[in-house]
């Protein structure tokens, strides 16, 4: 099977798809590492903003059937880049429900998004916002990701302002959460988190309020797309308190860990790998490092290329691939994110997926790829 698509100069070549596509089955083995796939939202693409429930609880299910646990109403879902507090609420509702005996396997967000930035004047401005979120939240029972905060950005004079709120937060979750600390390549606005102007220095003030607080603290996320930070923070946690990987660039070997540990997942491309991702860590699991990184290793340059800047957009690339393979019947986003990519990056994605093994139906993948380019003039 052939398509013709367009190189950077707009000529037509032959693309040859060859790779056996992977299967989507249930993990053989139980993973050794603790995995969250943080999940899209599929658009309705009839109403604007609006969600379609149906393709967007099927997609989870989908995740779940695969072993992973669900980061639920993150960035992935369009976070504070059209989908609003009030739809993240009914999101996570709607996901908690679904999910049945697996609602236990899904963390969700928890922010202070629903606050106009313009009039955020105090930290208990930020604590209330928190708080807000965190009662509604584990009132329908769910589990904590804490998300960074772009209005504590905006009031927080020092570190101390940081530990002051998180450890306040903290106080009132009902069951130990993960934190998220989220880099200023996937939104500006939080440039400078935790008050320093270093890494080491923020890292110290975020290790000093887990110490403070280790008891609430089930792990941290870190999305700073640096190995070698998150390597340098994870080996400074507490020893009950987990890193879960956010770096999309280097997920592989930062799971796979070495002689001092291993980072757990908490990743945004396990929603587009997830096949290759579950049987990677099935693998690891059983012992053969070997087939972990030789079905891992295809999907990073793909990863690389659907995070590459300007890295928020990453979520066009996810519903790009979710489309390809049938999982929605429209490559349409909330708020026309769909338009935030050129073709040439579709292009690329359609080509690093199938060498991956991830375009899961090749034929209808080819079918969705020929009308992306008509619309666009090919």
């Amino acid at each position: 099977m052939k398509i013709a698509l367009p190189d950077a100069r707009g000529k037509l070549l032959d693309f040859k798809l060859k790779t056996t596509p992977l299967k989507v089955t249930k993990p053989k083995q139980t993973f050794n590492r603790l995995a969250f796939a943080a999940a899209h939202v599929v658009a309705d693409p009839l109403k604007d903003g609006a969600i379609d429930w149906k393709g967007t609880l099927a997609y989870r299910r989908y995740l779940l059937k695969q072993g992973f646990g669900i980061a639920e109403a993150m960035d992935t879902s369009q976070r504070g880049m059209g989908l609003s507090w009030e739809d993240a609420l009914e999101l996570v509702r709607h996901s908690l429900a679904d999910a049945g005996t697996d609602a236990h396997k899904i963390y969700s967000g928890c922010g202070t998004d629903h606050l106009d930035l313009a009039q955020v004047r105090s930290l208990d401005d930020v604590i209330r916002a928190y708080d807000m979120q965190l009662e509604a939240i584990q009132k329908l029972g769910g589990r904590i990701i804490l998300m960074a905060s772009r209005a504590l950005v905006r009031v927080a004079k020092s570190p101390d302002d940081y530990i002051k709120v998180y450890s306040h937060v903290l106080s009132q979750a009902d069951h130990p959460v993960i934190l998220h600390w989220l880099g200023p390549m996937f939104d500006p606005a939080l440039a400078g988190y935790w008050g320093g102007n270093s890494f080491m220095m923020n890292m110290e003030t975020c290790l000093a309020m887990i110490n403070a607080n280790a008891a609430k603290v089930d792990g941290i996320k870190i999305s700073l797309l640096d190995a070698d930070k998150e390597i340098s923070m994870r080996r400074a946690l507490p020893t009950a308190v987990k890193m879960y990987t956010g770096d999309d660039f280097n997920y592989a070997d930062l799971i796979a860990g070495d002689a001092q540990g291993y980072s757990h997942a908490l990743l945004g491309i396990f929603d587009a790998i997830a096949p290759a991702a579950s049987q990677a860590l099935s693998a690891l699991a059983a012992g053969n490092t070997a087939k972990f990184h030789a079905l891992l290793a295809p999907t990073v340059p793909l990863s690389r290329l659907i995070f590459s800047a300007p890295t928020q957009y990453y979520k066009t690339g996810i519903v790009f691939l979710a489309w390809l393979n049938g999982f929605q019947n429209h490559f349409t986003m909330i708020a026309g994110a769909q338009s935030a990519r050129p073709l040439g990056y579709f292009v690329e994605a359609f080509k690093l997926a199938e060498q991956a093994g991830l375009l899961l139906k090749p034929d209808l993948a080819v079918r969705r790829m020929k009308q992306l380019l008509a619309i666009h003039g090919f």
